[in-house]
């Protein structure tokens, strides 16, 4: 007899709204397609740690910003780190996964990030502005987002929020890597529309930007999706490391790049139920 498949538990917010996506049309592409490989079950995030049990692997996908259930999101990590339940996007994340410390981390260590404070009182390290954008330590999704004129930037003194400068940017690009290998690259040309995202065709600087926020996670394997901004000057900072459950924007792909991102997708979530290492990008 042919060997059992292997049982996915995934998770996703099938009613999730997002402003500028459809998060479920997604995954059910997704699952339609991983069917073919994997028996599947779907479940809301609060869902989940009662049901993990009995399945090789938990894919947490468009699960919507946990802001919205924090305790349930901690009972769900406790179980599974102490049942050994694996879990895709594996839960050792430094970015986004963690809140938003790393941009402070990544601003200490000189990377190319949108410099980041976490207090008024350190404003200094900032460049002088007009305004600033103030934004929660563990936001997500744009919640909570504001942009400040420097005249109120005082007002957030006893507030807990990381403070960055407002920067005049030519676009935003997203780069798109499973198993720390790059799949594609996605932007807005119009800076006021973010989610109308366009193929990119990444240059070799820009992968060299991009894999130095993958390496410094050091996740190994998963999904993980690098989002920056291009400055006047050519450059490019970071604005974002999504290493939890990254929109894919995939209805942006033509078929080809969709077909090929789903294909490692699925050798991705083979390996790691089998628990094999991901192989070395080239």
């Amino acid at each position: 007899m042919p060997a059992a498949r292997p049982r996915l538990l995934y998770v996703t917010d099938l009613a999730y709204r997002a402003r500028g996506r459809r998060y479920c049309d997604e995954d059910i592409h997704l699952t339609s397609r991983l069917r073919a490989h994997f028996d599947l079950a779907l479940c809301h995030p609060l869902d989940a740690a009662a049901l993990m049990a009995g399945h090789d692997a938990v894919v947490v996908r468009n699960s919507g910003p946990v802001l919205g259930y924090p305790r349930e999101y901690d009972a769900f990590r406790a179980r599974a780190l102490a049942t050994g339940a694996r879990v895709y996007n594996p839960l050792t994340g430094k970015a986004d996964m963690a809140g938003k410390q790393y941009l402070l981390d990544l601003t200490a260590a000189g990377f190319p990030v949108i410099p980041t404070v976490g207090s008024v009182e350190d404003l200094h390290l900032l460049p002088p502005v007009a305004r600033y954008v103030v934004k929660p330590r563990l936001g997500a999704d744009s919640l909570g987002l504001r942009t400040v004129p420097a005249s109120r930037i005082a007002s957030f003194a006893a507030a807990d929020v990381l403070i960055q400068p407002r920067v005049d940017f030519v676009h935003e690009v997203s780069f798109y890597f499973v198993d720390d290998d790059f799949q594609y690259a996605l932007y807005a040309p119009d800076p006021r529309r973010r989610w109308e995202l366009r193929p990119y065709a990444a240059t070799a600087a820009d992968l060299e930007f991009a894999r130095r926020f993958i390496d410094w996670n050091d996740l190994g394997q998963g999904i993980q999706r690098v989002d920056a901004c291009r400055t006047a000057d050519g450059g490019l900072l970071l604005v974002e490391l999504e290493d939890l459950n990254p929109y894919l924007s995939l209805d942006a792909l033509p078929e080809e790049a969709r077909d090929a991102f789903v294909t490692a997708f699925t050798a991705s979530l083979n390996r790691f139920v089998q628990g094999a290492p991901s192989p070395v990008p080239a």
